[in-house]
């Protein structure tokens, strides 16, 4: 659906200038832009693309001068990036899932399901699930019975949401994500060489085969309000308690939650990140891509990761944390230096050792 320069501008709050009134059907970068995008030059390193396309608008930063770049109109927003959050909500044509129910889906007569839900074609809805208005439910979802899905919600294709797990309001659901399996539990009849190498930190013992007893998961998932979760996203039920993801918490791809973890609010989890059963995480954490993180620890607000770190100990408050295991990511910086210079140092001691000690010297 076309819109306006200044149409745009209001929505994101943002500054029209230029003829506004000219029309824009979708978005595109600054050397692929036609004259119906709407081209995203948000930073100067773009200002010699425009020359490349052939857009008449763009999304241009701060203190740019766009009539010099050729352009007609212009939308100035103070961070063009956070201009894009709504950008891209307006010119995203979404998946093409149709309203209403589709005849194929089958729907518990006990499940409560809003007026205006749309529930895509070969849908399962248990017994007693309830489902909030405005929910969106593509195709070949599996919503289990007495789950609860809060109004708003977004669910692409093949996303499955377990028996008794409760979703607050806005979740957006990527294909494949699966939330409320049990969780990766189990033990043997006597200590296993497992426990024996945690308390002993490498000392197996005796070793023994020892079948393993599977403990069931009797807890569920809570998990709150405006979250996200990436394609293939696991989040297991609890073993007794609730596994809890809180509110605004954004998972990427592939992300695995153990059982019995709590995250905070408003976290970013990358993907790949693993974090182990009973982790506590905090508010505004970020953990870095591949991420890993051990079970039974705490990590504390605002907390940052980078890529591959893994976390065996716990993290205090709003520490940058890097490397395996984890350090704070200046000392691990310097100390991969350090282990750049390993050779040139060896090479040099063994140069000094020739030196001092020639062969046939006697002390």
């Amino acid at each position: 659906m076309p819109h306006t320069i200044e149409e745009i501008a209001q929505a994101l709050g943002a500054t029209a200038l230029g003829a506004v009134d000219l029309t824009v059907s979708g978005v595109a970068e600054p050397a692929m832009a036609g004259p119906d995008d709407l081209a995203l030059a948000m930073k100067p390193a773009f200002a010699d693309q425009l020359g490349q396309g052939r857009a008449r608008a763009a999304l241009v930063w701060d203190g740019a001068d766009w009539q010099a770049l050729g352009l007609k109109a212009a939308i100035v927003a103070p961070r063009p990036r956070f201009a894009m959050a709504g950008l891209s909500a307006m010119m995203d044509p979404g998946q093409g899932f149709a309203p209403g129910i589709h005849p194929s889906a089958v729907i518990d007569p006990t499940a409560d399901v809003a007026a205006d839900a749309s529930i895509g074609p070969l849908t399962v809805i248990g017994p007693r699930a309830r489902i909030g208005a405005g929910a969106v439910i593509g195709p070949q979802c599996f919503i289990g019975a007495d789950a609860v899905l809060g109004q708003g919600a977004y669910l692409r294709e093949g996303v499955r949401i377990g028996a008794r797990v409760r979703i607050g309001a806005r979740l957006i659901a990527q294909p494949g994500a699966t939330v409320g399996a049990d969780g990766f539990s189990f033990v043997t009849p006597e200590e296993s060489a497992i426990e024996r190498v945690r308390d002993s930190l490498g000392d197996q013992g005796e070793i023994t085969s020892q079948p393993y007893a599977r403990i069931h998961s009797l807890g569920n998932v809570t998990i709150g309000d405006d979250v996200e979760l990436g394609a293939n996203t696991c989040i297991d039920r609890g073993t007794v308690r609730d596994t809890i993801i809180g509110n605004g918490v954004k998972f990427d791809n592939l992300a695995q939650i153990g059982h019995n973890v709590v995250i905070g609010n408003d976290c970013l989890i990358c993907a790949q990140v693993g974090i182990a059963g009973s982790t506590r995480i905090g508010n505004n954490v970020v953990l870095g891509g591949q991420t890993g993180v051990s079970d039974n620890l705490f990590i504390g607000d605002n907390v940052i990761t980078g890529g591959a770190t893994k976390v065996l100990a716990n993290v205090p408050a709003g520490r940058v944390m890097l490397g395996y295991p984890a350090m704070k990511m200046d000392a691990h910086i310097d100390t991969y230096k350090a282990l750049r210079r390993l050779p040139r140092l060896a090479a040099q001691v063994a140069a000094l050792q020739k030196a001092v000690f020639k062969p046939g010297q006697s002390d």
